[in-house]
């Protein structure tokens, strides 16, 4: 039977190549379950560390936002088609919270929730983005409304009077 030999240099190039080729680079990945689907909604077990108003990742990369954070389950709004979405699917966080692209750009044209273009008009650049819930300036720091503002509705403006920078 004849002997199997190893040399110390190929060991050691061995071993060289695999420290070389090694990466410390780590990621955590959070993954939950669909428990319930229906009508764009979506109730979720196993994201612990969910943020109100993270985006979550459906299959398909089909987008949701995590709003109800109850202590065992998550209350989300699916952002895409959701009919493809059925109950035991997974779901991943993103640790990302929603935000969307805002600009002047973005005047007269009509976007998803998300700030992409849906009218055909070519895709839009943000100068920056903006998280969605923000904290509303005080009233004492707001502009006084000082003049209307006209729907074009004679019975509506008649009725409900709307000031020009009113919320």
């Amino acid at each position: 039977m004849a002997e199997l030999t190893i040399s110390s240099d190929e060991i050691r190039s061995a071993v060289e190549d695999y420290v070389s080729s090694f990466s410390t680079d780590t990621s955590r990945e959070e993954v939950g379950v669909v428990t319930y689907t229906g009508d764009g909604i979506a109730r979720l077990e196993g994201l612990p560390s969910a943020m109100a108003n993270e985006l979550l990742e459906f299959p398909g990369g089909v987008l949701g936002v995590a709003l109800n954070l109850d202590e065992r389950e998550i209350g989300a709004v699916i952002l895409g088609s959701y009919e493809t979405i059925e109950e035991g699917q997974q779901v991943q966080s993103t640790g990302t919270i929603l935000s969307v692209p805002v600009g002047d750009a973005f005047l007269g044209r009509v976007i998803d929730p998300l700030g992409n273009p849906i009218d055909g008009h070519g895709d839009i650049e943000g100068e920056e983005q903006r998280v969605l819930e923000l904290q509303a300036v005080s009233v004492i720091h707001r502009q006084p409304v000082k003049e209307p503002l006209q729907t074009g509705i004679k019975a509506v403006d008649s009725m409900t009077p709307i000031g020009r920078g009113q919320r």
